[in-house]
C-alpha cells in the first residue's frame, strides 16, 4: 500500500513530516478549525482514481468556514486543484481518505478570524472493515445542539461531543454508537448518520436533528428513492422506534454503508444485514469505483486517459 509522501499545505506540496502547525495558534489552543472527509476510489480496471462528490465537500467546507466566521481567499477551483495535486504527488493506487483542513493560524486570541492556513492530507485507506455489521447502544451523552456548538459545521471542537460517545460505546462492550438530541430524539453516531427500515419504508432523521448534513446521507436519500419508488421519510425518530426497525444502518465517508445488526442488545430484525441494506451497499460501492455510469457526475477522475 502507498504511503503518502506529501501534503499539500498553504499552497505548496511540503513533505508529509514536515506539514507542522505552531502550538500558540488558535487552531490547536481553541480549536478553531473546520475540515471534510473525502474519498478517493481506485477502480484498478479503469487505471483511475475517482473522488467522491468534491464538490459538495468543498461546499460545505466553505459553509463551516463563513459560520466560524474565517477570513480566508480560498475558492473551490483553488481547494480541487490542490486536491487533485497532492493525489498525483503521492501517486496513490489505491483507496485513500482526504482532509482538507482549514484553521486560524498566527498567534492571536480566540476570536481571531485570520491568518487563515490550509492543508490537504491524502492517506491510503481501504474499504470500511465493518461492512458486515455492528452492535450499537444509545448513548447517555446527549449531541451537541445548534444553540451551543452548530453540529452542521464540521468544526473540530465538535468532534469532543463524538469522542466522548464513542469511547463509552467501546467501554462497554459495543461497536458504536446511537446519541439522542436534547429533546431525546435520535440524532446520530459519533461520526455518520442513522437510517431504518421500519414497516418498509427507509427513516432518517431530519437535518434539524442535531445531525451533521451528511453528503453521503444526501447521496443514500437518492439512492433508496430510486431503489425502492418510494419517498425516505426525514422526520424526528423516538428511541423506541429502533426497536421495531427490520433493518438499520449508518452512513458516511469514513464508515460508508454500515449495517447495524443490534441496538442495546435487541436484535434489529433477524440480526442479519438485512436485503435491502445489503442491496444499497452494492450499489454505492458500484457508483463509488465508477463501475456504473449512473451518477458519473458526482465522480471527479484524478488521472488522464490511460
Amino acid at each position: 500500500m502507498t504511503e503518502a509522501k506529501f501534503i499539500h499545505m498553504n499552497g505548496t506540496l511540503v513533505p508529509y513530516a514536515d506539514a507542522k502547525v505552531h502550538i500558540q495558534s488558535p487552531g490547536m489552543k481553541f480549536g478553531i478549525g473546520v475540515f471534510e472527509g473525502v474519498r478517493g476510489y481506485w477502480n484498478a480496471k479503469r487505471e483511475q482514481m475517482f473522488v467522491f462528490r468534491l464538490q459538495e465537500h468543498l461546499d460545505r467546507l466553505q459553509f463551516s468556514m463563513r459560520v466560524m466566521r474565517m477570513d480566508h481567499d480560498l475558492t473551490n477551483d483553488r481547494l480541487t486543484e490542490a486536491t487533485l495535486e497532492v493525489i498525483r504527488a503521492n501517486e496513490f493506487r489505491a483507496d485513500i481518505h482526504l482532509r482538507p483542513f482549514a484553521w486560524v493560524d498566527g498567534q492571536g486570541d480566540m476570536l481571531a478570524t485570520g491568518p487563515v492556513a490550509w492543508s490537504i492530507a491524502a492517506v491510503a485507506r481501504p474499504r470500511s472493515k465493518l461492512t458486515e455489521g455492528v452492535s450499537c447502544a444509545v448513548s447517555s451523552w446527549r449531541r451537541i445542539s445548534d444553540t451551543a456548538m452548530p453540529p452542521r459545521v464540521k468544526a473540530s471542537g465538535n468532534y469532543i461531543n463524538s469522542r466522548l460517545g464513542a469511547q463509552q460505546s467501546q467501554l462497554d462492550g459495543y461497536d458504536t454508537v446511537l446519541m439522542l438530541t436534547e429533546q431525546g430524539r435520535v440524532a446520530e453516531s459519533y461520526g455518520s448518520c442513522f437510517f431504518m427500515i421500519r414497516n418498509g419504508r427507509p427513516v432518517t432523521p431530519n437535518v434539524t436533528s442535531s445531525i451533521l448534513e451528511s453528503i453521503t446521507r444526501a447521496t443514500l436519500i437518492d439512492l433508496l428513492q430510486e431503489m425502492t419508488g418510494r419517498e425516505v421519510e426525514q422526520r424526528d425518530i423516538d428511541r423506541t422506534e429502533l426497536y421495531d426497525a427490520e433493518e438499520a444502518f449508518l452512513c458516511g465517508s469514513s464508515y460508508e454503508v454500515q449495517p447495524i445488526l443490534s441496538i442495546d442488545r435487541l436484535d434489529v430484525g433477524t440480526g442479519q444485514v438485512g436485503a435491502l441494506t445489503r442491496r444499497l451497499q452494492q450499489r454505492y460501492f458500484d457508483l463509488v469505483y465508477g463501475e456504473t455510469n449512473e451518477h458519473s457526475d458526482w465522480l471527479t477522475p484524478v488521472y488522464g486517459a490511460r
